[in-house]
C-alpha cells in the first residue's frame, strides 16, 4: 500500500512536498493500538511509507495504518471512513475500506484507520500488462455512477477544467523552464480539452487514480488504494488513469473501447486531466521527489504518442 503524491489543488506551486505537522513515531502507533484497539496491539507495526498526506504503517501480516501526518488531510480520511464500505460492494477490484476507525486523542489531533493489507507494488513500480485494461475499465465503469446528494465535492478533482487553467498553465510553463516535455502536441490536448464541452453527469469518483495508488503483482491489478480524494464530479478525472497505468498504446486505445468511447468531449477532457496530473507531478518531483518526475514523464511520453498516431 502507499500514499498520496502532490495534490493537483492550487495550493502546489513548485516547492516541494509538504512538510509534517505531527511526528508520527513506531510508539506512537503503538500506544494508539494500545489505547483504542488492544486485541491488535499484540501484533508487530513497521512503518511503510510516508506520503504527502498520510503515514501509512504494516501492522502483522493482514493490516495496515493509516494515519494523516497534516491537517489538509483530515476530510479524506473521514471520506474515506463514511463512503469506502458502501462503494466496495459494486466494484470489481480491491478496495481498502476501513475495518477499524481511530479517534484524536492528547498526544494525536487526528482520526485515523485500520485497513486491510493489499500485497502488491505500486505500478510506477510494477507495470501492467496490455491485459489489465479490459479489467481497469470494468473497474471505471462499475465506480462510475450517480452519488447520493451528500456526497462530498472536491475543488482540486472533478471540476471544469478551466477551473483548472490558470494553476496548470502556471504549472505547464515552469516544467518547460527546466526540462522539454510540453511539446506542441500537448499543448494541443490542452487547447482540445479547454474546449471540450462540460460534464453534465457527475458520477462517484476516486480522484487520485495514478501509478502509485494502484497495486499490481505480475503485471495484474490487486488492489485500488487511496481513497482520499473520492468525491462526485467529471468522470474525465479519473479516465486520466489510462495515461498513467497503460504504457502500452493499444491497451489504452482497449480501455476506451470497453468503457465507451462514443463521447469525443469526455475523452478530450480526460486527456486534460492526465496532463494537470502529469503537471503536478513533475512539478513537485522536480523538486525533491525522482519518482514522481518519472511518473510525469511518462504520462506526458504517453499523450504526445497517443496524439502523434492522431489517436485524440
Amino acid at each position: 500500500m502507499t500514499s498520496s503524491p502532490p495534490d493537483t489543488g492550487d495550493t502546489s506551486t513548485g516547492h516541494g512536498s509538504p512538510a509534517a505537522e505531527t511526528e508520527i513515531t513506531d510508539q506512537l502507533v503503538r500506544d494508539l493500538l494500545t489505547g483504542q484497539h488492544p486485541d491488535l496491539a499484540q501484533y508487530p507495526v513497521q512503518q511503510f511509507e510516508s506520503g504527502f498526506d498520510n503515514v501509512i504503517y504494516r501492522l502483522g501480516d493482514a493490516y495496515a495504518i493509516r494515519l494523516p501526518r497534516r491537517a489538509a488531510a483530515l476530510p479524506f480520511i473521514l471520506n474515506e471512513q463514511k463512503w469506502l464500505k458502501y462503494l466496495r460492494p459494486h466494484l470489481p477490484l480491491p478496495i481498502p475500506s476501513p475495518i477499524r476507525t481511530g479517534n484524536p486523542t492528547s498526544y494525536y489531533p487526528w482520526p485515523w484507520s485500520i485497513l486491510p493489507w493489499f500485497d502488491g507494488t505500486p505500478v510506477d513500480e510494477a507495470p501492467l500488462s496490455p491485459s489489465q485494461a479490459a479489467p481497469l475499465a470494468r473497474f471505471l465503469k462499475a465506480l462510475h455512477i450517480p452519488a447520493p446528494a451528500n456526497a462530498p465535492l472536491n475543488g482540486a478533482r472533478g471540476v471544469p477544467i478551466a477551473v483548472r487553467q490558470a494553476i496548470n498553465e502556471e504549472r505547464m510553463n515552469r516544467i518547460n523552464q527546466q526540462i522539454d516535455v510540453i511539446t506542441p502536441e500537448i499543448r494541443h490536448l490542452w487547447n482540445v480539452a479547454l474546449a471540450a464541452t462540460p460534464d453534465t453527469s457527475p458520477t462517484w469518483l476516486h480522484g487520485d487514480l495514478h501509478a502509485r495508488n494502484v497495486l499490481s503483482t505480475n503485471g495484474r491489478i490487486t488492489a485500488i488504494i487511496d481513497w482520499g480524494d473520492m468525491c462526485v464530479g467529471d468522470r474525465a478525472t479519473d479516465l486520466a488513469c489510462l495515461w498513467s497505468l497503460l504504457d502500452c498504446r493499444i491497451a489504452r486505445r482497449e480501455a476506451m473501447k470497453l468503457y465507451g468511447n462514443n463521447d469525443p468531449a469526455l475523452w478530450a477532457r480526460s486527456r486534460g486531466w492526465a496532463i494537470m496530473f502529469g503537471a503536478a507531478l513533475l512539478d513537485t518531483g522536480l523538486v525533491d521527489h525522482p519518482r514522481h518526475t518519472t511518473m510525469g514523464k511518462k504520462i506526458f511520453q504517453r499523450l504526445h504518442e497517443d496524439a502523434l498516431t492522431q489517436e485524440t
